[in-house]
């Protein structure tokens, strides 16, 4: 637990990013150098961001429950890893955000998804929003999580690129001409939201704001993009600093309230010490 005092708000914050789209596509590969720029680039002086993937054949098609239940473990073992080893946040970077809330119980230090920072920096920037989404598998998901953040009143729409499938965007990284066709889609479609009243846009999907941060392209006609990899970048910079000046980020009360007690011992005796750290 970091103490609490104005001195330690300037220390450098160590950020855990983890990606799904990086493990489908290599922790070496063009879109994962582009999203390490972006936020990078996007981050305050000493914030220290790693942005890593899952294990070779992992996060394939997660815009599947089965698969994504599979992948679920190794985020949450990476939460365990991540805490253990000095980082003082964890940012989950998947708009299906697996292993939010059971990591939000089991760890000390924040943990922040990306969807829901977009959404709720969304709603700071303007009185509502449209997303634009990649995939219509992807369409009841979206709509769930953004209902669990209460904002469900605040969304106009959700609407359609015509792209589908990570590997058709990441060429863009590469080749302009892709690139271009994917913000002329993307703007499209956040045209339609715009059309209907929306004061912001949210791309509902990490490498497509990859994308628009590689091109430059951060607003549609005047209307705001809300790129999530800076709002959950952001958000996680905030809430390590808002940990260091009370003591405090996570409620420990009810929902990620963890066992205590004769509880937790057996709980460790079976599932190993290394669960629910600081928790006696």
């Amino acid at each position: 637990m970091h103490g609490r005092g104005q001195q330690e708000t300037g220390a450098c914050v160590k950020l855990f990013y983890q990606s799904m789209g990086v493990a489908r596509r290599s922790e070496t590969g063009p879109y994962a150098t582009a999203l390490t720029k972006v936020l990078t680039g996007a981050a305050l002086p000493g914030t220290d961001i790693g942005v890593f993937g899952l294990s070779p054949g992992r996060a394939l098609a997660d815009q599947y429950r089965y698969l994504e239940h599979l992948d679920t473990a190794e985020i949450l073992d990476n939460g365990l890893r991540a805490e253990k080893e000095g980082y003082d946040a964890f940012l989950i970077g998947n708009v299906f955000e697996p292993g939010l809330h059971e990591l939000r119980e089991v760890l000390n230090i924040p943990v922040l998804g990306l969807l829901e920072s977009s959404v709720h920096l969304a709603c700071l920037m303007g009185a509502n929003f449209s997303i634009v989404n990649v995939n219509p598998k992807f369409v009841r998901r979206v709509t769930e999580n953004v209902a669990s953040t209460g904002l469900s009143s605040r969304m106009v729409s959700i609407d359609r690129m015509t792209f589908e499938g990570g590997r058709a965007v990441d060429r863009g990284f590469e080749d302009a001409a892709v690139c271009a066709e994917v913000v002329r889609q993307f703007s499209d479609a956040a045209r339609v939201g715009i059309g209907k009243g929306a004061e912001t846009v949210i791309p509902a999907g990490g490498i497509v704001m990859t994308m628009l941060a590689h091109a430059g392209v951060h607003a549609v006609d005047g209307v705001p993009i809300v790129n999530g990899l800076i709002a959950l970048l952001k958000m996680a910079e905030m809430a390590v600093q808002i940990r260091r000046l009370t003591g405090a980020f996570t409620s420990k009360q009810m929902m990620y309230a963890p066992p205590t007690g004769t509880l937790l011992t057996d709980i460790r005796a079976v599932y190993g010490d290394h669960v629910y750290p600081g928790a006696v």
